[in-house]
């Protein structure tokens, strides 16, 4: 059966900069929990951030892949500098999909960790623009396909591939 890495917030655990969860209450979620599928995992948390924490962001909205490239920070509201939490978090949860043999991953849109489609544009005010987190980039660029909350009938659809593909290996 395959795993799938998820947001540890979406699964009501208050791990958010703010000390709260994101908790989703999404129905392939609770499929996915009740077969036991899921690996809760928050790569800041992992990162060595604590909570509560100050918000982080993305300066300029560059990217994620930016950041693992060492040409972007990732900058809390007081200006100090968290990179280094970041990408060590993403590396943890590249560690965990490792082991479990994830292929797939559902994290939380609009995080500097998380984001699928959008992060924030590092002016701490609110303005999301296109591009994704530290830690999903690093996911992608391993090869994991990672989707956002709002997108899980696309990512069910995905997982009935790859489990397709699997079974059709397998014989």
């Amino acid at each position: 059966m395959e795993k799938i890495l998820v947001s540890a917030c979406l699964m009501g655990r208050r791990v958010r900069y703010d000390g709260g969860a994101k908790t989703s209450s999404d129905a392939w979620l609770a499929r996915w929990r009740e077969e036991g599928r899921l690996v809760p995992f928050c790569p800041e948390v992992s990162g060595g951030l604590p909570v509560p924490r100050l918000a982080a962001e993305i300066e300029g909205g560059a990217g994620g892949a930016a950041v693992l490239s060492g040409a972007a920070r990732v900058l809390a509201t007081d200006g100090s500098d968290v990179t280094a939490e970041f990408v060590a978090g993403a590396q943890g949860a590249l560690a965990v999909a490792r082991a479990h043999g994830i292929r797939m991953a559902v994290l939380k849109e609009g995080s500097p960790s998380c984001g699928a489609l959008s992060i924030y544009d590092g002016s701490f005010e609110g303005r999301r623009v296109a591009g994704q987190g530290v830690t999903t980039s690093l996911l992608e660029l391993n090869g994991i396909r990672v989707f956002d909350e709002a997108r899980l009938p696309e990512a069910a659809e995905h997982l009935r591939t790859v489990e397709a593909h699997s079974r059709t290996l397998e014989t």
